[in-house]
């Protein structure tokens, strides 16, 4: 099939850089991806076209990107599912994060958001005789929590981020779930106090709008906006 794929470019390298749109028609396979139309036209049309892309299994994360307006991943959407009738996609890179090239993404932004969430448990009250335990119930509950890739799509389409930087963001949000609903982080009771204070300060949990677009576009089915208020029960 004959698709034509229009582009969001922008190139930092020439005098008074400005995003542009560029279409590129190509011919595909039925059942191919959006990243394989990217990589085809990269190869065969315009090889100064910048993606990052590295599993091509929906496992590393690397090629998210914005696609009709919504964060995905290019190796995991297929073009059939996505084209308009007149066989067209949209492009673009990911959002809220500066644009290095065309579809790269510096995703600094991404990285600090998730560096401020303690990355340990911290058990309070007297220490166990031997081990702290976790029910097998527990560990499953947190498994589709730790399924995060650290794609950014979540973080792409933060509705919050868009307008308010501070805001720590789905991605880590969600990480400090991870924390704060094992049974060994804080004591009998719940969570550790300290943690949850820390994410309830401004622009933590409590800024979140609820608009859903986390739990739409993220490709391991985490739904980060309800991780988030998960910790507000919590708290």
């Amino acid at each position: 099939m004959d698709v034509t794929v229009k582009v969001r470019r922008f190139d930092p390298d020439v005098d008074n850089p400005e995003p542009y749109w560029q279409d590129f028609t190509v011919g595909i396979e039925d059942n191919a991806t959006v990243l394989d139309a990217l990589i085809k036209i990269r190869e065969e049309v315009d090889g100064t076209l910048s993606l990052r892309c590295s599993c091509r299994s929906a496992i590393c994360g690397s090629c998210a990107m914005r696609i009709n307006g919504h964060a995905c991943l290019a190796c995991k959407t297929q073009v059939r599912g996505v084209v308009d009738e007149e066989n067209n996609i949209t492009v673009e890179p990911a959002g809220v994060m500066p644009v290095i090239k065309d579809l790269v993404v510096d995703f600094d932004l991404f990285w600090k958001k998730i560096e401020e969430i303690e990355p340990y448990l911290q058990p309070e009250g007297p220490e166990p005789e031997t081990e702290y335990i976790a029910s097998s119930e527990s560990m499953l509950h947190l498994s589709g929590v730790t399924a995060c890739i650290m794609c950014g799509a979540c973080v792409s389409d933060c509705t919050v981020l868009e307008v308010d930087p501070s805001f720590l963001g789905p991605a880590a949000l969600a990480k400090a779930y991870r924390f704060t609903a094992d049974p060994r982080d804080g004591d009998a009771s719940g969570a550790s106090t300290d943690r949850l204070e820390k994410l309830g300060a401004p622009s933590g949990m409590w800024d979140c709008t609820r608009c859903a677009e986390c739990v739409q576009v993220c490709p391991k089915g985490i739904a980060p906006m309800d991780r988030i208020m998960a910790l507000r029960d919590q708290a």
